[in-house]
């Protein structure tokens, strides 16, 4: 049964969010704040995180920072949960390392589907050949990518942009093509999300200065190319 971590300080919040969850039938775990979380994940791994931003002592956002750089949770997908519904702020949390945001007051039905769309995300593709673009290689029977026999990582969302635009190489694609053809059918995501993410990727791929293969279009999108 599919895993869901509900980490809020508030118990009438959590209960809510509990009984929707286990009505999609989904299993659930809950914390109250950042140190309980941490307790329960150094003995389990949920399939993803609802996580509060404003937690008492660490903040959600400390939180996720620091689960993302740890080897055995920075692939868990994480939803932020806040009442800080500015546009900032939603842009802060995904480039913290978030998967979705979650503005309080929220729709349990709206959660349930975007749980459940970020999970779907963060399922792996059908396997497909080794592919290598400019010295930069995938290979997405293993899940690995490579430049110069150096390992690349990379989180899922960046893992499944990253093999769509090696599979469609001097494309270039605007941000809803890429909401329609990475992400899928899915409402909830923001236009802006795809810019995050790309500049997510982009970080990952300086390291072995391959970032200038992950172009932007004035006035279309982005582009993956070797060509200048």
């Amino acid at each position: 049964m599919t895993t869901i971590l509900v980490v809020d300080d508030e118990p009438d919040i959590r209960e809510v969010m509990r009984f929707a969850l286990e009505n999609a039938a989904f299993q659930v775990m809950e914390a109250g704040h950042a140190d309980d979380a941490r307790k329960l994940l150094n003995n389990e791994c949920p399939d993803l995180i609802l996580l509060d931003w404003m937690l008492p002592g660490r903040s959600g956002l400390e939180l996720a920072q620091q689960l993302k750089q740890n080897p055995k949770t920075r692939d868990v997908p994480i939803i932020m949960v806040s009442a800080r519904g500015e546009e900032e702020d939603r842009v802060k949390g995904l480039e913290t390392g978030a998967d979705d945001y979650i503005a309080k007051p929220f729709s349990p039905r709206e959660m349930v589907a975007r749980v459940k769309a970020v999970l779907r995300r963060s399922q792996p593709d059908e396997p497909t050949d080794e592919i290598e673009i400019g010295g930069l290689r995938i290979d997405h029977i293993s899940h690995r990518i490579t430049a110069a026999g150096q390992p690349i990582e990379v989180a899922p969302t960046e893992y499944r942009l990253l093999h769509f635009f090696m599979t469609h190489a001097d494309r270039a694609f605007s941000r809803s093509q890429l909401l329609d053809r990475v992400w899928g059918d899915q409402v909830y995501v923001e236009e802006r999300t795809v810019d995050v993410h790309i500049r997510r990727l982009r970080k990952a791929l300086e390291a072995t200065g391959h970032d200038h293969l992950l172009q932007t279009v004035r006035g279309v999108g982005y582009r993956f190319s070797d060509k200048p």
